[in-house]
């Protein structure tokens, strides 16, 4: 990856679309989607931000802490892309000692917390199709078999990882609508919460919200039923507590809300709005007033 960015940096040539966000992601791998796809505008390249996430992700650079990562290999970092890089190992490393002890829980089987990490992260990264047992058993440092020995197959640790995700969900938002003295607040609170997981660095979370969406095989959209009709009531229960027009049918209003808040992974950069604010501006534009 790191001599990718190298010769893309250097190409001499007029570098196609993709040649040319992944010069920009080793030339100055601090702008956000947005602010690239102002740059390469300028430079006479039609692509939306969405469209430089889906090509940063397609080679593993889909944050500012990867693209400094995969520079550092083939060149010096300056003093601030040093120290940037500190604070992100800093926080990557708290967030998953905090995620595994959360995951082996009180049988203490830390190793499928483990695997269970891994396979969300490479979940996120390659999707279901495109993550395999043996990536999953390299990541942990196990051999393909041993995986067997917690999960039976793929579509079981697919779903473990879901449901995991939607416990902890479901609780942080049980957890943040207690706080709002108000139908509509309480709302905005859940939103928050989801947009929360859907661009944070929880890879659990992201599967599973992004599952939420996703289209994936019949037998594992069966498996998944049950999860995400709790998810869907949670949401249902708030919509119905609003004071909304007679003629407004909350069935569309809840889903489309969902499909709001599940939008936000390809737009949202770091450094912007926070969910909170986010949450606070949807609220405004389905429940004016």
């Amino acid at each position: 990856m790191a001599r990718v960015l190298q010769d893309k940096a250097t190409a001499r040539d007029e570098p196609t679309l993709e040649q040319a966000v992944l010069r920009l992601a080793a030339e100055r791998p601090e702008l956000g989607q947005a602010r690239v796809a102002q740059e390469l505008a300028r430079l006479g390249y039609a692509v939306s931000a969405s469209g430089v996430r889906y090509i940063w992700s397609k080679h593993g650079l889909e944050t500012t802490y990867k693209r400094l990562k995969a520079i550092g290999k083939a060149a010096p970092l300056t003093e601030g892309q040093r120290a940037v890089l500190r604070r992100g190992e800093v926080s990557r490393k708290a967030a998953r000692k905090a995620g595994l002890a959360a995951l082996a829980g009180a049988a203490g089987d830390e190793r499928r917390a483990q695997v269970l990490f891994a396979a969300a992260e490479l979940f996120v990264r390659h999707g279901y199709s495109g993550t395999s047992i043996r990536d999953i058993a390299q990541r942990v440092g196990l051999l393909p078999g041993s995986v067997y020995h917690y999960f039976p197959s793929k579509e079981d640790l697919f779903v473990a990882v879901q449901r995991e995700g939607f416990e902890q969900l479901m609780a942080r938002i049980d957890q943040a609508v207690r706080r709002g003295a108000s139908a509509r607040e309480r709302l905005e609170l859940a939103c928050a919460e989801h947009i929360d997981a859907v661009v944070g660095d929880d890879p659990i979370a992201r599967v599973t919200v992004t599952g939420l969406f996703a289209i994936h095989e019949d037998a594992l959209q069966r498996r998944m039923k049950k999860d995400r009709g709790a998810y869907d009531e949670v949401f249902r229960r708030l919509v119905q507590d609003l004071s909304l027009p007679a003629h407004v049918d909350r069935s569309v209003f809840r889903l489309s809300l969902l499909g709001a808040l599940n939008w936000t992974r390809v737009w949202y950069r770091p450094g912007g709005k926070t969910p909170r604010q986010i949450a606070r501006h949807l609220m405004d534009i389905f429940c004016p007033g």
